[in-house]
C-alpha cells in the first residue's frame, strides 16, 4: 500500500530532490505553494466536482489539467476530463475516428457522453488503442542555471 506524502513533507522537499525528480522549479513551486494551502484545498472534499475544480484552478499555477485529475481522483468525477494532456486527446480521436484529433476535438467527440466522460476515457485507455508512436521519449531536462 502506497500513501501520499503529507503537506509538511511535501513542503521540506529540497529542490534538488525535485531536479532529481525531473520537475521543473514551476511545477515544484505550485506544490510547495499549494502543500500551504492543504487545509483549505482538503475543505473542497465536500464540495461538487465543478466548485472544487473551480476553486482549485484559482490557485497559482493549477490549471484545467491540475484540476481534473485532483477531481477524478478526490472526489471521483465521472466527468473529468484532463484537457491539455500531452496524449489523451490524440489516444481518445484515434480510437473514435481512427484518427487523432486536438483538444477541442476530443471534447466534441466526448459531448454525447457528459456527465460520464471520464468512464469513457477509462475504456478507450483499456482498450489499449493509442495515438501512434512517432520517436523517443522525451529526454529529462536539466533546469540548473549554467
Amino acid at each position: 500500500m502506497i500513501v501520499a506524502p503529507s503537506a509538511e513533507t511535501w513542503r521540506m522537499i529540497p529542490s534538488w530532490e525535485w531536479h532529481t525528480a525531473g520537475v521543473g522549479p514551476q511545477r515544484s513551486e505550485t506544490v510547495v505553494r499549494s502543500s500551504r494551502l492543504a487545509s483549505a484545498i482538503e475543505r473542497t472534499i465536500d464540495e461538487h466536482p465543478d466548485d472544487a475544480s473551480r476553486r482549485l484552478q484559482s490557485l497559482p499555477g493549477i490549471g484545467v489539467w491540475t484540476a481534473a485529475e485532483v477531481t477524478l481522483r478526490a472526489h471521483g468525477d465521472p466527468d473529468a476530463v484532463s484537457v491539455g494532456d500531452y496524449h489523451l486527446a490524440a489516444s481518445v480521436g484515434q480510437a473514435l475516428t481512427g484518427s487523432p484529433v486536438d483538444d477541442a476535438g476530443m471534447l466534441e467527440l466526448l459531448a454525447p457522453w457528459a456527465g460520464h466522460r471520464q468512464r469513457v476515457l477509462r475504456l478507450i485507455g483499456r482498450s489499449g488503442i493509442h495515438k501512434p508512436r512517432r520517436g523517443p521519449k522525451i529526454t529529462i531536462q536539466d533546469h540548473r542555471g549554467h
